[in-house]
């Protein structure tokens, strides 16, 4: 008995084991996002409406059922929908972030989602606000003015946008997870998706309008880039993710998404060759900012465990 207890518990940490390295690949192809992004020659709408098409695809292949969408009202399809238009862009500003700015940068401000996050959540969930978040606040922002202050002009304006993308991504992750339907996460994802394809369908002759598209239909190598972009860096990273949700912890989980910008930031000086473009000033803002996202969580979990 003793024995078949040991090895259903050493089966228990395999599995953790291997929950935590699908997870680092998870957040590595994340990270990989922003180089992809600098890759390409198409606008940053395009590249989202591409990106979008294709992973809504791949995720009708995943999805068990899309009977599913029947235990869902129409208000929580519409919500869902709409949750995926915030997230829509969340994405266009990104790139375009990274278009005006480099990747290195873009990542930085990324970042800061989780300080957004601090100020965001409570609102949405209607809870007080944490003394630990305004401290990484106060931390986090001269960070922000020494990575500012330190870089090309030109770069300042991908600083804003890769912030108001942060700022985004706040928002609709704090949505999720005040409307997140346990075991339906896929499908969600697939609506969020889908309704961000529908608003940027609509939203591209607008745009063309006011900013002529030069390029839309992609070169073969844009194709190369777009494919890995959603399948590898979208689709797959997304089920990894939630899939090593059944053997790690939420707080673990969250914290290891943590490092994206961590990644992303030493793939865009080894691919990209980005140190050469940024100074000291720059990458000691980078530490602060990354410890104190990284601090947050873990002083968070220790103030819990005391009011316990």
């Amino acid at each position: 008995m003793i024995i078949v207890k040991s090895c259903k518990c050493i089966k228990v940490v395999d599995k953790q084991k291997r929950a935590y390295l699908e997870l680092h690949l998870a957040v590595l192809l994340f990270g990989f996002t922003a180089i992809l992004g600098d890759l390409m020659d198409l606008p940053a709408i395009v590249i989202v409406w591409w990106r979008l098409l294709i992973t809504s695809i791949s995720f009708i292949f995943i999805i068990k059922s899309i009977r599913h969408l029947g235990s869902f009202s129409k208000n929580q399809i519409l919500r869902f929908m709409g949750i995926g238009i915030i997230t829509s862009l969340h994405w266009v500003l990104f790139f375009a972030a990274i278009q005006y700015s480099n990747a290195s940068i873009t990542l930085v401000a990324l970042a800061c989602t989780s300080f957004f996050v601090s100020l965001v959540e409570p609102i949405i969930m209607k809870r007080k606000f944490e003394w630990i978040e305004v401290v990484i606040g106060l931390i986090i922002v001269p960070a922000m003015i020494l990575i500012v202050n330190n870089i090309e002009d030109g770069y300042v304006i991908g600083v804003f946008l890769g912030l108001l993308s942060a700022f985004l991504a706040a928002i609709f992750t704090s949505l999720n997870k005040k409307y997140i339907v346990d075991g339906k996460e896929r499908i969600i994802s697939f609506l969020e998706l889908g309704g961000a394809w529908i608003f940027l369908s609509l939203l591209l002759p607008i745009y063309h309008m006011w900013q002529p598209i030069e390029a839309f239909w992609p070169s073969n190598m844009d194709w190369v880039y777009l494919l890995i972009l959603a399948l590898l860096c979208t689709t797959l990273a997304y089920v990894m993710a939630m899939k090593a949700l059944n053997y790690i912890s939420a707080f673990a989980s969250a914290l290891t998404i943590n490092l994206e910008p961590v990644y992303g930031i030493f793939l865009a000086v080894f691919l990209l060759k980005e140190h050469k473009e940024l100074n000291l000033e720059f990458y000691l803002g980078v530490v602060i900012i990354i410890a104190a996202v990284t601090i947050y969580p873990l002083l968070m979990r220790r103030r819990k465990r005391k009011l316990i």
